[in-house]
């Protein structure tokens, strides 16, 4: 297998690299230049359509995009231990918090990035009004994470799960394009804490 990502900051390559990590499995990452746009190439394009990364190209040819996708081939075939639940509820409320982390939260993350950073002015047309005003948005969804993690230790309950990679990879990011995590939101702040001490953080 062929695994096609990039190095830190970029926050989906890392989540599949934390999921790896948490399974113990290593799977060499073949680095693909963002700033040299090697990921819009007709080669890589080939490969995956949309020139995103991370993408995963099976032993046959196959190849996986999107970062739940890629990590949930990996849980299929490695299901220990398991990052996406056992019983179906569990299941089911794991994909809830994914989706709801993706949707919520790295949305409002994206739109700043998009459109309010200096660093993607020069790769898309930026409307830096609407950008601004997802800081706010951003926020509020901190303050609903915040809430939610005072209930239990990680997102989707009392195990570490995929939900929370998907949550890390969205904050550590934010942090590093100027959207920090409010200094009063003291339960996220001890989440962050003990998800960041794993040792597969630091993928």
């Amino acid at each position: 297998m062929i695994l096609y990502g990039a190095p830190m900051p970029a926050p989906n390559p890392r989540r599949v690299r934390i999921f790896l990590a948490e399974k113990g499995i290593v799977i060499p990452e073949t680095p693909i230049d963002m700033m040299a746009r090697e990921h819009k190439s007709d080669a890589f394009l080939a490969k995956n359509s949309l020139g995103q990364i991370p993408a995963l190209e099976l032993d046959d040819g196959t190849v996986i995009a999107e970062t739940v996708s890629i990590c949930r081939y990996v849980e299929e075939i490695h299901p220990r231990p398991p990052l996406f639940g056992t019983a179906a509820v569990e299941r089911a409320q794991i994909d809830m918090w994914i989706r709801r982390v993706e949707f919520v939260v790295m949305t409002p993350m994206r739109n700043f990035w998009r459109h309010a950073h200096p660093r993607t002015a020069k790769l898309v047309t930026q409307f830096p009004d609407f950008g601004n005003s997802n800081r706010a948005i951003y926020v509020d969804a901190l303050k609903w994470i915040d809430l939610e993690l005072a209930e239990r230790s990680f997102v989707a309950g009392a195990a570490y799960t995929m939900a929370d990679i998907c949550l890390l990879s969205t904050v550590d990011f934010a942090t590093w394009i100027g959207l920090e995590m409010p200094v009063e939101l003291a339960s996220l702040a001890a989440w962050h804490g003990r998800v960041s001490g794993r040792a597969s953080a630091k993928a």
